[in-house]
């Protein structure tokens, strides 16, 4: 919400993600290996997150602030970006 034809009316503006689940884990799975066309087992060594949620947070953050920096720069230039937006 919050913009109408790439303007934002004012509104806050507003967007929602998805975060796929962390695909390994630190458990043996079944599997199949379809070359050789039998069924298998599966690990994974090393690092494993069981939730990676809240690492996300922070990137989010940090991927919205980007995207509002890379906006800012297409409407102003690069200059908005070390003199501030109150020093126009």
């Amino acid at each position: 919400g919050g913009i109408l034809g790439g303007i934002s009316n004012g509104m806050p503006i507003v967007f929602r993600c998805a975060v796929k689940p962390t695909p390994s884990i630190a458990q043996q799975q079944d599997t199949v290996d379809f070359i050789k066309n039998e069924n298998t087992q599966l690990s994974i060594h090393g690092r494993h997150d069981p939730a990676i949620i809240r690492r996300i947070c922070p990137v989010l953050d940090s991927v919205a602030a980007l995207c509002v920096a890379d906006m800012l720069s297409l409407r102003y230039g690069t200059d908005v970006l070390t003199k501030g937006v109150d020093d126009r």
